[in-house]
């Protein structure tokens, strides 16, 4: 399972590394074309002002039809061109409003600026007009297209992640059903056995306390089994006592668990009937207990507090180990994430599989304190 996940973050990783390289080359790559097609169109306004030039001084040997046609090709790029004899502003390739032309022209030829530099046309010895421009309409989507090539590679980065969020989920799925039902296949012999071998000295009439206390242990492994079995499938619900399981299910373990742990039980006098799966609730109840037990380092105290509220039932079960860290509340449940050396980290999870998809209900780390204990609490809700 360690390796499972290990797999899962280098894979997660390498998406992350590969998107990245993705976006910054698409990146570089617009930016050049950006860089490139402004110089192209400097270089068309700076031709544009050749041909004003040429055209105004109507110098000797100009080709007019050159010029001309110089001038009617810019069909994309906005211009503005102050005359500095008049102080007026004529432009090409901008819509002007029905009034006031020459203000908006001023106030655009102040922006133009900011974002290039003038071109100053010279007639002999002194500035005969100043030229200013915008970058056409194809360059500004341009400038903007890196900016929706970010917002497109998030939302496949998030679409990716979430696609395989759920196929490793569904890996994990298959995974714990197939263990589960492999377990509960292999189980089924030595059980077999066992009771086999219980006749058998019953009939020898060996000592009856030791053969109860044996069979006591046998039917535990068959409710064992039983839990495994059921993995993956939808558990049959029926109203029970909650009450009577934790009782069950502490009596047994108490017996089996150092003596140095105290169990203590805070149970209402009247029944808790609610919908569950008997032989999979027994399992968290008895996972969360040793998992408290393995905190505690085998002495201490657990305490099991079971409160009615009104549409839920809620169960608290209060250790005085080790303690978590805040940061760890949610990771606690993570597939793969255990403290134990050689543990497999899936109990758990699967106490939360069971809870919240079995029951439709909530298990949470309700609060802990490093050093003096954790309450996990389990919340169920009543039937309708």
């Amino acid at each position: 399972m360690k390796m499972f996940e290990n797999n899962r973050m280098l894979l997660r990783y390498l998406f992350m590394t590969i998107a990245m390289i993705i976006a910054f080359g698409s990146l570089a790559v617009s930016h050049y074309l950006v860089k490139d097609l402004s110089e192209e169109e400097r270089n068309k306004v700076e031709i544009w002002a050749e041909a004003i030039k040429e055209m105004d001084g109507n110098t000797e040997g100009a080709n007019m039809n050159l010029v001309l046609h110089v001038l009617k090709s810019n069909t994309t790029i906005p211009v503005i061109l102050y005359d500095k004899k008049d102080g007026s502003h004529t432009s090409t390739n901008m819509e002007l409003p029905e009034t006031g032309g020459q203000e908006f022209l001023k106030r655009k030829a102040k922006d133009f600026e900011k974002k290039h530099a003038p071109i100053i046309i010279e007639a002999e010895d002194f500035i005969q007009y100043v030229l200013y421009y915008d970058d056409s309409y194809t360059l500004k989507r341009l400038q903007i297209y890196p900016c929706i090539q970010v917002g497109v590679l998030i939302v496949f980065m998030i679409t990716a992640f979430f696609a395989l969020f759920i196929m490793m989920r569904m890996e994990q799925n298959r995974l714990w059903v197939g263990l589960s039902k492999e377990t509960a296949h292999q189980l089924g012999t030595p059980i077999s056995s066992l009771l086999a071998w219980l006749e058998y000295l019953k009939l020898k009439n060996a000592d009856q306390s030791i053969l109860s206390d044996m069979e006591k242990d046998v039917n535990r492994l068959q409710k064992i089994a039983d839990r495994f079995s059921k993995i993956g499938s939808t558990p049959l619900l029926e109203q029970k006592d909650l009450n009577e399981i934790i009782r069950q299910s502490v009596s047994y373990l108490e017996k089996r668990i150092s003596k140095k742990v105290t169990f203590e039980l805070q149970l209402p006098s009247a029944p808790s009937c609610i919908n569950l799966s008997e032989p999979l609730l027994s399992w968290v109840l008895e996972n969360l207990t040793k998992n408290a037990v393995d905190a505690m380092g085998g002495q201490g105290r657990i305490i099991y507090t079971l409160s009615d509220r009104g549409k839920t039932v809620s169960l608290e079960i209060r250790d005085t180990g080790k303690g978590i860290p805040k940061s760890r509340f949610k990771t606690v449940f993570n597939p793969g994430y255990t403290t134990k050396a050689g543990g497999w980290g899936l109990g758990l999870s699967l106490a939360k599989r069971i809870i919240e998809s079995y029951h439709k209900g909530r298990i949470y780390v309700k609060s802990s304190e490093m050093g003096a204990g954790t309450v996990f609490c389990i919340e169920l809700k009543r039937p309708n």
